[in-house]
């Protein structure tokens, strides 16, 4: 039973919100087909931003365009987990915040991509 009177405070709450935030990463990359393939395209993202003649910020430009489509993506998993919960039957306000998850990821990409034109070209 959560206890609001009790919460963990300084150091202790930093530690446990870090195990959370792991456990949270590693469901993604076991049951997140999505996931893995966004951390995938950051993995090869990174060593691609050495090649071009660049600066460092343009670099951590293109590296957190790549962040902010993980960002969203789990994001867009916490409302599928969330719909989930309350109910897996058919309803049209599930199937629209579903939806509009997949499109907030999909503007992401978008988001990226135009980054990424602008910067390298």
């Amino acid at each position: 039973m959560f206890d609001n009177e009790n919460k963990p405070t300084g150091v202790k709450r930093i530690h446990l919100a870090t195990l959370n935030s792991l456990r949270a990463f590693k469901w993604l990359y076991h049951n997140e087909s999505a996931f893995k393939q966004e951390l995938l395209l950051l993995l090869i993202a990174i060593p691609i931003t050495f090649i071009f003649d660049i600066t460092m910020k343009e670099q951590m430009v293109l590296i957190m365009a790549i962040l902010f489509i993980i960002f969203t993506e789990i994001i867009n998993t916490a409302i599928e987990a969330v719909v989930d919960r309350v109910g897996l039957d058919i309803h049209p306000l599930s199937g629209l915040a579903k939806d509009l998850g997949s499109a907030a990821v999909m503007v992401s990409l978008i988001i990226a991509t135009i980054t990424w034109v602008v910067v390298l070209v």
